[in-house]
């Protein structure tokens, strides 16, 4: 990263990681042809922490590509492991990579299903049900409508995994006595082949001959089924085999398989020397249980590569609870767009394009990997003093929120907001953080000689809609509070009401009840734009909108299409709409739209879902 000072990660931010640079240059210019009001801007931080993800416990194992399976917050980006892919008119498994992983802390639900499995998620988090994906809590009507699992929902899968086995004497005593009576070879498989060399040679090294015990234990067990799989026996075809038994062996193996209740069927087929063949019935579930409960070390022979999600578990949903705590959660995005949580399908986050200019994703690291120029003030006094700067006006909060909850740690913009009142620079402050309230007196006073506006993004007042839109930003009423503050102290103070989202918070009643709101706390002058989504942010809110509100889909599709700007018939009608309540609360506009620019041939266009 070009300057990196040093990453830093502090109790205060979990998940969180803030890049220090020194940068070379925080003043930034417009792009000619944009259709935005100033051709300056200064943007201390890359990044905001007012985003947030959606999650599963991190104990919950998912399983690997290998067949094993490993615990959600062990996961690292590369990682290979189980998504689906849909084929006619099933979903097959297929292994996919890990893109992203990440931990945020969210209230946490508790989804108890029929064969006893739990899942901790957060509400919005998905998993794939017989009619679909449906969230974890939701509305049927209002804001927060939007599939969620009720009792009776089935969900798809193979049935919760089985816990492994534990490495202990027994263990290794009857896998190596597996390995011996399976009568096969290992070197076909290396993995087995260390795994013995391991149990023979390592820090508990194992002498032979391996005694059978009189009085096997369950761990013994496990490990005598691993031995005689890796030995010989096969998995194809979605038919698990254990050849080549003896009569000691194969007894053995028919009194451990009782013993966890597996089915099974001793195959009538010749073999050399009187050995028989048992084969596992049940199907992928159980076999996966066999494979968990074993650990078999040839994990090549574990493969469920293609195979259709068609299981009998017993996966209806008996009972959706909230903990009533804030967890630490976690979550994965796979080249899928899924993975195999406990047994069941579970979506997983969508990330935003690629971050490019660091080669970070637009997803979670636009909202967890924070770039924060720590020299901003040094370099803008640089800057403003060159004989070419002509004062113009400098805009902050169009890119990323300067009041971020990261700037209470760093303190950047006293610092920039002096610089920019010393050389005589008139300047605007666009944010969603009430943090700017700290910098009111500066501000006053700054505000004496220099030219200064300041605007609140309030879109909307409905809290649940805000807690999905908006999750890691103040309330509205905080919002509310702090246009209350900044007109009382003789602060000029705009509105903006963005975005407005068509059949969200469009409506007549949803306007006039913000209105309301907004001339109550003392302010007279609004901006109302309609949401208007670039390339990045784009396939952000498709996702979103896809998941939390699926209905609203092809309203969208008329009203953006290709574009990243909503249609001229929209903005119209939305005027309209607005003009008379802007007059019933005494409140004027500096702006009911923003004009559409032509786009360049070279931009890409991306259809809205």
């Amino acid at each position: 990263m070009p300057g990196l000072v040093r990453s830093v990660r502090t109790p205060e931010f979990a998940g969180v990681v803030f890049h220090e640079v020194l940068a070379k240059s925080v003043l930034n210019r417009v792009p000619e042809g944009s259709p935005m009001p100033f051709r300056w801007t200064v943007n201390p931080y890359r990044g905001c922490t007012h985003a947030c993800s959606y999650c599963l416990h991190g104990d919950t194992p998912i399983l690997m590509a290998d067949g094993t399976t490993k615990p959600l917050s062990d996961l690292k980006v590369g990682d290979r492991v189980y998504g689906t892919e849909r084929r006619g008119s099933y979903r097959h498994y297929v292994p996919t990579e890990v893109l992203d992983h990440w931990s945020t802390v969210k209230p946490a639900y508790r989804v108890t299903l029929v064969d006893g499995t739990q899942l901790i998620a957060s509400g919005e988090h998905r998993f794939l049900t017989e009619r679909g994906w449906k969230h974890v809590t939701g509305e049927i009507s209002g804001s927060a409508r939007r599939p969620h699992l009720t009792a009776g929902n089935k969900l798809m899968g193979t049935g919760r995994f089985a816990l492994p086995p534990k490495d202990t004497a027994d263990y290794r005593r009857g896998y190596l006595s597996g390995i011996a009576r399976g009568d096969g070879t290992i070197t076909e498989s290396a993995r087995a082949a260390a795994r013995v060399s391991d149990y023979l040679t390592g820090d508990f090294a194992l002498t032979l001959p391996i005694e059978w015990p009189r009085t096997p234990t369950d761990e013994w067990r496990k490990g005598l089924l691993a031995g005689v799989f890796d030995a010989d026996g096969t998995f194809s075809h979605r038919i698990l085999r254990l050849p080549n038994l003896g009569s000691r062996t194969l007894a053995a193996v028919v009194e451990a398989l009782e013993t966890f209740g597996f089915a099974y069927a001793q195959e009538s087929r010749r073999a050399p020397g009187g050995k028989a063949c048992i084969r596992v019935d049940g199907g992928l579930a159980e076999h996966l249980r066999l494979f968990h409960t074993t650990d078999p070390a040839a994990t090549e022979k574990r493969s469920i590569d293609d195979a259709a999600i068609k299981s009998g578990a017993r996966l209806g949903v008996v009972s959706v609870e909230p903990l009533g705590l804030d967890l630490p959660l976690f979550d994965i995005t796979t080249g899928t767009g899924d993975f195999i949580a406990n047994g069941v399908v579970s979506h997983n986050c969508f990330a935003r394009n690629s971050h490019t200019y660091l080669d970070l994703d637009a997803g979670h690291d636009f909202d967890t990997q924070i770039v924060v120029k720590v020299n901003a003030p040094q370099v803008l006094t640089r800057q403003l003093a060159s004989p070419r700067w002509d004062r113009s006006h400098v805009a902050m909060g169009t890119n990323t929120d300067p009041y971020q909850r990261a700037e209470g740690r760093y303190r950047l913009m006293p610092g920039i907001i002096g610089t920019l009142a010393k050389h005589g620079t008139p300047f605007s402050i666009l944010t969603k953080g009430t943090l700017l309230a700290r910098d009111i007196p500066l501000l006053r006073a700054v505000h004496a000689d220099t030219p200064v506006s300041l605007g609140v993004s309030i879109a909307l007042l409905d809290r649940e809609l805000q807690h999905s839109l908006e999750p890691g930003t103040a309330s509205p009423q905080a919002r509310l509070e702090l246009v209350r503050k900044l007109t009382e102290a003789g602060l000029p103070c705009t509105v903006s009401v963005a975005p407005v989202l068509p059949g969200l918070t469009d409506s007549e009643e949803h306007l006039d009840a913000l209105f309301e709101q907004i001339a109550a706390a003392g302010a007279t002058t609004v901006m109302v734009t309609p949401l208007h989504v670039r390339p990045g942010a784009r396939e952000w809110f498709a996702a979103w909108l896809a998941r939390e509100h699926p209905h609203l889909v092809p309203l969208y599709r008329r009203v953006y299409g290709r574009s990243s700007y909503a249609t001229q018939p929209y903005r119209a009608a939305l005027s309209t709409r607005v003009a008379p309540l802007l007059r019933r609360h005494s409140l004027t506009t500096t702006a009911l739209d923003l004009p559409v620019p032509t786009p360049r041939t070279e931009e890409p266009q991306l259809t809205l879902l």
